[in-house]
C-alpha cells in the first residue's frame, strides 16, 4: 500500500514549505523568491514580459490518462511557450493550485516533480504562488515572467505584405495523441479493457509532454533574425494564422504541400481515416512557433532543418487562402480548439 499523507495534516503553510523545500534559484534577476508576501525581481534595464494560463481538470486535462508529473511539466511549458512567442526569455513563474481532498501530499509531490523538471530544463525560477481548496477537481494557474532587450519583443500585429510565413517543428501530432487517448479512455470505461496505444509514443508524447521552442528563439538571436510577427500554436495553425492576419491587417497564402508533418503522425492519421492536413491546420496544443519574417531572411530560415516556410503574407483584400496539393484555392477557416464552446 502506498503511503498517503492527507494535505490537511500539513496545513497551507506547511504544504507550501513542503512543496518548495528544494526550490533552487537560477537567475540573477530573482532577488527575493518563495517565502515572503511577494517576490522581488529586477531585470536590470530589460523589459518585462508577463503571461498567465488557467488549466482546469476536465476541460484542459483528463487525469485518467495524464500522469501528474507530466501535467506539472506541461503546465509550466505551455506558459513558457507564450513568453518565447514574444521573442523573450522566461525567467520566473508563480504557480497557484486548487485541490480537492482526493489528492494526497504524495500526489502533489509528483505534480511538483514535473514543475521543477520544467524549471530546470528552461532555467526558470519558481518564485511564488498559492494553494487553496477546490470543490471540484484540480485547478492550476501559472503566470510566467520573462525579459527581453528593450523593444525587441515581437507581437502578432507586425506582419507585412510579402513576408514569409514560417513554422517550427511539425504539426498535428498532439491532436492525434489526444484522439488515441480519448478513444482508449472510452473503451476502458465501457469494457474495462487495458488501453492499447499502438506504440504511438511520438504522438502521445506530443500531447502529454510538449516542449517550448527555446531553441528557435536562441537561433533567432544567433542569426540576427527579427520576426515581424509571432505566436505559439496552442489552438491550431489556421486559427493562429488568422489572428496574425487580423491583427496585422493583411491576408495570406498557405501551401498544403509545405506543411510540416511527422511520418508517424501522418501514418496514424490515415489509419484513423483522418486527413493529416486537417490535423495540422486545426489540431491544437503543438506549442510550435508560427512567425513571419522579411524575405531577406529566407536563407537563414531555410538553413535550419527545424523550420519550415509554409506561405507568404498578402494584401488584406486578397483574403486568407490555402493552396491544396492539387493546386486548388480554398479559404482558410479556423476550426481550432475553442475553449468557450
Amino acid at each position: 500500500m502506498e503511503e498517503r499523507t492527507e494535505i490537511a495534516s500539513l496545513g497551507e503553510f506547511g504544504l507550501i514549505d513542503h512543496l518548495t523545500q528544494n526550490n533552487e534559484i537560477k537567475n540573477a534577476s530573482t532577488i527575493l523568491s518563495v517565502g515572503d508576501d511577494a517576490a522581488v525581481i529586477d531585470h536590470f534595464g530589460r523589459q518585462t514580459v508577463i503571461s498567465t494560463d488557467l488549466l482546469l481538470e476536465g476541460i484542459h486535462f483528463d487525469l485518467s490518462y495524464t500522469p501528474l508529473k507530466h501535467l506539472g511539466y506541461k503546465s509550466v511549458v505551455v506558459n513558457l511557450s507564450d513568453i518565447y512567442a514574444m521573442n523573450a526569455t522566461p525567467t520566473q513563474i508563480v504557480i497557484s493550485i486548487g485541490i480537492s481532498n482526493k489528492f494526497s501530499v504524495e500526489a502533489l509531490d509528483e505534480f511538483y516533480e514535473g514543475v521543477y523538471a520544467a524549471c530546470k530544463a528552461y532555467d526558470v525560477d519558481l518564485v511564488g504562488g498559492d494553494t487553496t481548496t477546490s470543490q471540484r477537481g484540480f485547478v492550476i494557474s501559472i503566470t510566467a515572467i520573462g525579459e527581453v532587450a528593450p523593444d525587441s519583443y515581437v507581437t502578432r500585429s507586425g506582419a507585412k505584405v510579402n513576408d514569409l510565413i514560417c513554422v517550427s517543428g511539425d504539426l498535428g501530432g498532439a491532436f492525434l495523441g489526444l484522439t488515441i487517448l480519448e478513444r482508449e479512455r472510452k473503451i476502458f470505461e465501457e469494457t474495462g479493457a487495458q488501453p492499447d496505444l499502438e506504440n504511438q509514443a511520438y504522438i502521445v508524447g506530443r500531447l502529454l509532454k510538449p516542449e517550448a521552442r527555446k531553441d528557435v528563439i536562441e537561433y533567432f538571436a544567433a542569426q540576427n533574425i527579427m520576426p515581424t510577427s509571432m505566436m505559439d500554436i496552442s489552438d491550431g495553425l489556421s486559427s493562429e494564422l488568422l489572428h496574425i492576419c487580423k491583427q496585422s491587417n493583411v491576408g495570406c497564402v498557405l501551401y498544403e504541400d509545405k506543411l510540416p508533418l511527422n511520418e508517424d503522425s501522418k501514418a496514424f492519421a490515415y489509419k484513423l481515416e483522418l486527413d493529416p492536413t486537417a490535423c495540422a491546420l486545426s489540431g491544437g496544443e503543438d506549442y510550435e512557433l508560427l512567425f513571419t519574417v522579411a524575405q531577406a531572411d529566407y536563407e537563414k530560415i531555410n538553413a535550419n532543418n527545424g523550420l519550415s516556410i509554409i506561405g507568404y503574407i498578402t494584401e488584406k483584400s486578397e483574403g486568407e487562402n490555402l493552396i491544396t496539393r492539387g493546386g486548388n484555392k480554398h479559404q482558410l477557416v479556423a476550426q481550432g480548439w475553442n475553449h468557450l464552446k
